[in-house]
């Protein structure tokens, strides 16, 4: 039985119950709650869990795609992880997460597809370095921006584009930068990485200096590191870095990169926001 008095709490957020092969039952847990539900890298973790658990899994995680088609609600879910396709060195994934909704009736809250794949030493290169800036250590740590228990959850130290201390609609720019790692802190793994690729504020509160409603409606996670550098990155900072480059029409984009404290490159993420006036 798990020790729930040691166990850290993304691990606790991240249990998942084998019901029958690729059938999980979780929960949502009071640490990664959001404003209205569950933090989404808390939930984008808990379906890259359900396929790390598989026991058809062929390799470690190199991309996840999170589609969030309707809300996660307090309370108990199913996931359902099935390999669609296996091929030599890559397996692909169709993963939901299911909930029953006031009526009873069972809906889909959340759809991800995940590829995983056996990686090979080949040639490599970084097209993207890290920017030179301050060290975690330099930069104070900010305290919650908002009354949302999933920020307490994360220690933040911004290097640029923290939220505004004013909002007057005078923003001039989508760009920030910070260090951040979990609270208490946690050794990285695949399902750590994924949800801090969600740890970034909404790119319109920046760009605009205006708090609107804003949600992501589906995020990529690319997986760029193995197993082993993660762990090596152990319990450090990850220098993480967003933008946007277009708001049209209620909706906006955002690239962002994760970078572990000598400069690896972890992983790099695109997500589509929707924002309202």
């Amino acid at each position: 039985m798990t020790n729930q008095a040691t166990i850290h709490p993304l691990d606790d957020a991240l249990l998942l119950e084998t019901s029958e092969q690729g059938i999980y039952t979780g929960r949502t847990t009071d640490a990664y709650w959001n404003m209205v539900g569950p933090f989404g890298g808390i939930t984008a973790a808990t379906l890259l869990q359900a396929v790390l658990k598989h026991p058809q899994l062929l390799g470690d995680p190199l991309s996840l795609t999170v589609n969030f088609a309707g809300a996660v609600t307090a309370g108990e879910f199913t996931v359902r992880a099935t390999p669609a396709r296996t091929n030599r060195s890559t397996q692909h994934w169709i993963v939901t997460l299911e909930q029953a909704n006031a009526d009873g009736e069972v809906v889909i809250a959340t759809t991800a597809t995940v590829v995983t794949a056996v990686r090979r030493e080949t040639w490599s290169v970084t097209d993207a370095p890290m920017p030179i800036v301050p060290g975690p250590l330099e930069c104070e740590r900010a305290a919650p921006a908002f009354r949302s228990q999933w920020l307490s959850s994360y220690e933040m130290r911004p290097v640029s584009g923290n939220l505004p201390t004013v909002w007057d609609d005078r923003g001039d720019t989508s760009l920030s930068q910070l260090w951040v790692r979990d609270a208490p802190e946690r050794m990285l793994d695949f399902v750590g990485l994924a949800a801090a690729s969600d740890v970034f504020f909404p790119r319109p509160w920046l760009r605009r200096a205006r708090q609107v409603p804003a949600g992501t409606v589906s995020i990529t996670t690319y997986f760029h590191a193995s197993g082993e550098q993660l762990a090596q990155t152990g319990t450090g900072h990850l220098f993480a870095q967003a933008r946007a480059q277009e708001f049209r029409n209620g909706f906006c984009d955002q690239t962002a990169q994760l970078w572990n404290a000598d400069g690896l490159m972890l992983a790099t993420t695109s997500q589509i926001v929707y924002y309202k006036e």
